[in-house]
């Protein structure tokens, strides 16, 4: 309580006196507790906020460079000329490529090419390495985009008369730097070799081992003509209103198609469910640091009645109790704004440091908005959670101090708590996730608290001692409070568990695309009469591989009789009907493949990928035709799949039973684990991959083998941040979500503290007091523990399938860990109060 010998002449006090009264409180402890929550709130805002704002942005240049710019147009036909006139007078970033596939001859050999034929301002994100020497040498970050070392040169853009080889390539055609390779009908000298191509693009069935020349060389190799298979593409570097402005002016025909960052299926995904992880990790943050500030101002409130009554009836006014009350909160949010926004710089510093090799140089500045975030979260539920209780507070009658009454809350003042809301809509609007996570917060913390009284009734039907019954009767009477206390603690407990194995399943799910056993090669286009012979050469080298899948390309022409096209209500419904597709046929299913409907093995069948299903309004028993090499076949869809895009292993929108196909030639695909050095080391691991692929070359010179490893390190590289970023925001979650179980449990143990002098005064020996505390604790604790358990896995399975579009898992170690972690942090603060509140009774005779 306050000074109260300056209550007899309240009404004449300055407010420099009343802040100096403040300043007092404040000193002596009154206050702190409720300036130490604004002060968390604003700071583990401000630091998450600003953290994940970066990491946001770090987020989206990856995806960016994985796509070489920041979108691209695609199309079959050459760019229209009306696209190059509107960017040339926005005056954006360009570079173009040309894509088209040509045998490559040398002297001593020959080898299918794909032909990357590129600007000079080729790639504008990402980064393409070129060495002009044999030996390869990492470019440092310093060096400038072309520079010489001795005798190594390395170069980042392609020039005109230049031709750069794969690796590879230079092998299977026997050639050094400066020997002559035909590229259609043009000669040119070898430049040197590619290192490094720019994005993470990957399509096996696409791919040929690449080769790249400058743009204005294209009509001299004489390899593009009418009815060639060529791809443009226009890659633009621009703002999103100008790159909308662009899309709006352009008028799409069949075989165009803008590229973003969401339409890389291999990596957007990745990106996308980061940044969801993000908004949720702060918003799961800001809920607990909510409740911890809540608490605080709730009993900062309690211990303000005795001296608001006293006042009163000592003949202070409404309004001066105003203007005292309200210079205490100011200057509790002033130190709460001031120190929060501090520690939140610090703390987005240090959050940092694990990321330090992996985040970009410079940083990406973070701006005003985690400052104007933190604050405003800070006053949007601080003004309601302080502001309501008071007002109650100011109507509480003088007569109190005789007789206590219950104060009166005004429904105006109830008012205050759309506040948070409005800001919440402000901020989260359009993020299901977030809604459906803070929806069910508000259900589970009911649910939570009626689930644990329950268990508790139970428990007081058991045998006991008299301590553990006194625990339990003490829960059991006052049936409201307890209800709060489990359902807050038991809502911490969940909290935290959410952020963790929402992190441990995301982590789980990523680690697929690149498993210890993923393939790193493809081997395209092996001959029936070859397939077996490659096999077992694969074999006996010990290497993981794929079975072994045919394959053969054609295009979706009618379902149930109907035009596909008219049937899906136009080709833009599914890519799968502007191209060709890859078919296979097989005698099972791939293991890796989710059958969802259907049963497999009619003859006569074919089985749809679920995506294409939903785009085409595909159906079991639905009839599709097909033409494959001029011939029509058709086949009954008898399974759907769901088929996971990002794992490195072939897969296939179309799978038929063997018979539909048993007319139609096609080729072979394999996939393997290129061989590791005895050693482990990379340098000697890379030579013996090398070594390996290069004789598969020369026994196989027909056989098209795609080199994924150096890519496969690039995805590698970004998995390794995005994991490094997550488990660095869902560390902060856990820690906030600990400091809120500490505040809780130190808050309800301080308002005991009376309730065990009345223990003591009724006889009430020391010992069977601290036994009694440490029942009622430690049962709390594992009930609360138990039951966010349940909360845990429903909540994580419900985001898990609705918001990630994931499985969802059972995580058995959560219900041993959860009652641990909550028993431990009860026993951290029985530990540091238990003897304060037994200190009054030092005096009296055990």
């Amino acid at each position: 309580m306050g000074n109260s010998h300056h209550s007899a002449n309240t009404g004449s006090l300055p407010n420099k006196a009343l802040l100096k009264w403040s300043w007092r409180e404040i000193k002596h402890g009154q206050l702190w507790p409720v300036a130490m929550a604004l002060t968390l709130i604003i700071a583990c805002v401000f630091g998450l906020a600003a953290l994940a704002d970066r990491l946001d942005q770090v987020v989206m240049n990856q995806g960016k460079n994985a796509l070489t710019a920041d979108t691209v147009f695609r199309s079959s036909n050459p760019l229209p000329q009306t696209l190059l006139d509107d960017v040339a007078k926005k005056s954006v970033q360009t570079a173009t490529l040309t894509r088209f596939s040509t045998m490559a001859f040398s002297d001593n050999s020959m080898q299918l090419v794909t032909v990357k034929a590129v600007d000079s301002a080729y790639p504008l994100r990402g980064e393409m390495l070129l060495q002009g020497k044999k030996r390869a040498q990492k470019k440092q970050a310093s060096q400038p985009k072309s520079v010489s070392q001795g005798d190594n040169s390395i170069s980042n853009h392609v020039n005109n008369n230049q031709l750069w080889l794969e690796p590879r390539v230079m092998d299977q055609l026997q050639v050094k730097i400066g020997d002559n390779v035909t590229i259609g009908d043009a000669d040119f000298k070898v430049s040197g070799q590619v290192l490094q191509e720019p994005g993470l693009a990957f399509n096996p069935f696409q791919q040929m081992p690449s080769v790249y020349i400058h743009q204005s060389d294209v009509a001299k190799t004489g390899a593009v003509q009418v009815g060639s298979r060529v791809s443009f593409r226009l890659f633009i570097n621009a703002s999103q209103n100008q790159i909308d402005a662009l899309k709006k002016q352009i008028e799409l025909t069949p075989s165009d198609r803008w590229i973003d960052q969401d339409s890389q299926s291999r990596t957007s995904e990745v990106f996308e469910r980061t940044k969801q992880y993000l908004s949720l990790t702060v918003a799961i943050v800001i809920v607990m640091a909510a409740i911890t500030l809540v608490l605080t101002c709730q009993h900062y409130v309690a211990s303000r009645r005795q001296t608001i009554v006293m006042l009163k009836s000592l003949g202070a006014q409404k309004q001066w109790l105003i203007r005292w009350l309200s210079l205490q909160i100011g200057s509790l949010f002033v130190i709460g704004m001031v120190f929060g926004v501090v520690i939140g710089v610090i703390l987005e510093v240090l959050l940092r440091i694990p990321l330090t090799d992996v985040l970009p140089d410079p940083l990406p500045s973070y701006g005003w908005m985690p400052l104007v975030f933190s604050i405003g979260t800070c006053l949007a539920i601080g003004i309601p959670a302080l502001g309501i209780p008071l007002l109650g507070l100011l109507n509480t009658s003088a007569a109190s101090v005789m007789q206590d009454s219950a104060a009166k809350i005004s429904k105006k003042a109830w008012s205050l708590v759309l506040l948070p809301f409005v800001l919440l809509m402000l901020a989260y609007g359009s993020n299901v996730l977030v809604w459906m996570v803070l929806a069910s917060i508000m259900v589970l913390f009911v649910l939570l608290a009626i689930i644990s009284l329950g268990v508790a009734r139970l428990l007081q039907r058991l045998p006991a001692t008299p301590a553990l019954k006194l625990a339990l009767s003490r829960i059991n009477r006052s049936s409201l409070a307890s209800g709060i206390q489990f359902g807050a603690l038991a809502l911490s407990l969940m909290l935290i568990a959410m952020i963790w194995l929402v992190r441990n399943d995301l982590l789980s799910d990523w680690q697929q695309t690149l498993p210890p056993d993923a393939p790193n090669v493809f081997a395209l286009n092996i001959a029936d009469h070859e397939k077996d012979a490659y096999l077992q050469q694969l074999d006996q080298a010990k290497l993981i591989r794929s079975q072994a899948y045919p394959i053969i390309r054609g295009r979706i022409s009618q379902i149930n009789g109907v035009d596909a096209k008219e049937y899906a209500h136009g080709e833009d419904k599914s890519d799968s009907l502007r191209r060709e597709l890859n078919f296979t046929w097989a005698d099972s299913l791939p293991q890796s493949n989710d059958l969802l409907e259907g049963t497999w093995g009619e003859s006569g069948s074919v089985s749809v990928e679920s995506g294409v299903a939903d785009d085409l309004g595909l159906k079991i028993g639905d009839t599709v035709s097909f033409v494959i090499s001029s011939q029509t076949v058709s086949a009954k869809v008898n399974t759907i799949r769901k088929v996971h895009w990002r794992e490195m292993k072939p897969n296939f929108y179309f799978i038929f039973t063997p018979d539909v196909l048993k007319d139609i030639a096609g080729t072979w695909l394999v996939s393997f684990k290129a061989p590791q050095s005895k050693n482990m080391e990379v340098e000697t691991e890379q030579l013996d991959g090398n070594l390996f692929l290069n004789t598969l070359s020369r026994d196989y010179p027909t056989v098209s083998l795609m080199d994924i490893r150096t890519m496969a390190g690039k995805i590698q590289v970004l998995l390794t941040q995005i994991v490094w970023s997550i488990t660095v925001l869902a560390g902060l979650g856990v820690v906030a979500g600990l400091l809120l179980i500490f505040t809780l449990l130190r808050l309800s143990l301080s308002q005991r503290q009376q309730e065990i002098r009345l223990y003591r005064t009724l006889g009430a020996s020391r010992k069977r007091i601290n036994r009694t505390v440490w029942y009622e604790y430690g049962i709390m604790a594992l009930i609360a523990g138990l039951v966010a358990c349940v909360g845990a896995e429903a909540s994580v399975a419900s985001i898990m399938k609705w918001g990630f579009e994931l499985e969802p898992t059972w995580h058995w170690g959560l219900w041993f860990s959860l009652p641990a972690l909550a028993f431990v942090t009860l026993a951290l603060v029985l530990k540091t109060l238990i003897s304060q509140l037994l200190v009054p009774m030092n005096k009296v005779n055990d």
